[in-house]
């Protein structure tokens, strides 16, 4: 028969029980640690033999998958020579042929400002001096000094369009949208530009050389939200 007696019994026998039982060791988790960047190709390296120096690309800064390297083509119906921006992934492709293409890592522009599209490649300019479009300088007058009617900005260490710049024309105007070199490591592959597809100098001097006037630019759509950067 279950009393009171033995039920207060019970009681005390589960409390105690209950209060002897182990205290559960604090499970401590460690930060998995970030995969360190390999050391960056030759070619990222400084270069001394342009007008103006190009200075090495700091290391640790551009993963590997935005380092210029031949890989499959994706586009493959496209011609080679075509140059085709994919946005949201932070690339610019070459065609090449034998269903190869050159993929180079690319800034391109943020939400409001980026442009997509088909153009042609008119014309390039090594070390191109920037002329500042005038809706831009209305909205950020310092750059006043540097639009198309007070000459521009010299060309060098400092101008935002760097070693080289590739103009993109549509129905034979230009769009004012370039692909050029001036791209800061820690902006590549990101939505940040005022429009323009950015690139490392040592990516934008090797494109100069291999891309022909008149090859067709495809510029897609970016689905991707926008991120905070430089206005250029």
């Amino acid at each position: 028969m279950f009393t009171r007696r033995s039920f207060l019994a019970v009681g005390s026998a589960a409390a105690l029980s209950a209060c002897t039982q182990p205290v559960p060791e604090t499970v401590t988790r460690q930060p998995v640690p970030l995969e360190p960047i390999p050391p960056l190709p030759a070619f990222y390296g400084a270069n001394f033999d342009e007008p103006y120096p190009v200075p090495a690309v700091p290391e640790g800064v551009v993963p590997e998958r935005l380092w210029r390297q031949q890989v499959e083509n994706p586009y493959p119906q496209e011609i080679p020579g075509t140059i085709i921006v994919d946005p949201d992934n932070g690339y610019l492709y070459l065609v090449e042929a034998d269903g190869m293409a050159l993929r180079y890592g690319a800034g391109t522009g943020r939400q409001a400002f980026s442009w997509s599209g088909v153009a042609k490649l008119q014309f390039k300019r090594k070390w191109p001096r920037w002329k500042v479009p005038q809706e831009m300088a209305e909205r950020h007058p310092e750059l006043e000094p540097y639009t198309v009617a007070n000459g521009g900005m010299d060309p060098g260490p400092g101008n935002p369009l760097g070693a080289r710049a590739l103009y993109l024309y549509q129905n034979g105007e230009d769009t004012l949208y370039r692909i050029h070199g001036g791209c800061e490591a820690q902006h590549l592959g990101k939505a940040v530009s005022s429009g323009c597809v950015r690139l490392l100098d040592q990516d934008a001097i090797d494109l100069y050389e291999r891309a022909q006037d008149g090859a067709k630019v495809w510029v897609l759509p970016s689905l991707a939200p926008p991120e905070i950067g430089p206005l250029y």
